[in-house]
């Protein structure tokens, strides 16, 4: 299975990450991002649970096998800053994260061909967690 492929219910989006990410998808064709749109399970922000990556969470992953740990925040394209820890979802990294749970394993593939794999280990803000049902 290609890093790019999404299983049914592997993923949860928010309804409101679903709809501006579909927007995405009208400005520019994404075929990983459609994909993902189509096969994840879609929530209301006030019944997301806690342990899910949604678009603007900030997270910790560590790499896998070396473990180090990474602190990023997860934006749109127009917010991203990599070098300041905020990635686009439409990134690699950024795709393989969004709407994964607490503890699973991101794996992505870089322009160069280099691959990557991550386990989330912590997730130290998420919006809807927070109240924010609208960021």
């Amino acid at each position: 299975m290609s890093s790019t492929t999404t299983l049914r219910g592997e993923r949860t989006l928010t309804e409101l990450d679903h709809l501006r990410l579909s927007k995405l998808l009208d400005e520019k064709s994404h075929p990983g991002l459609e994909a993902l749109l189509d096969a994840a399970e879609v929530l209301g922000s006030r019944e997301v649970p806690a342990d899910v990556v949604t678009m603007y969470s900030q997270v910790t992953l560590a790499d896998v096998p070396s473990g180090q740990r990474h602190k990023l925040t997860l934006c749109y394209p127009k917010d991203a800053e990599p070098g300041a820890g905020l990635v686009s979802v439409l990134s690699p990294v950024g795709m393989s994260l969004i709407g994964l749970r607490l503890g699973a394993v991101a794996s992505w593939t870089l322009p160069s061909g280099e691959e990557g794999r991550a386990e989330v280990v912590e997730i130290l803000f998420q919006p809807e967690a927070s109240g924010d049902y609208t960021t």
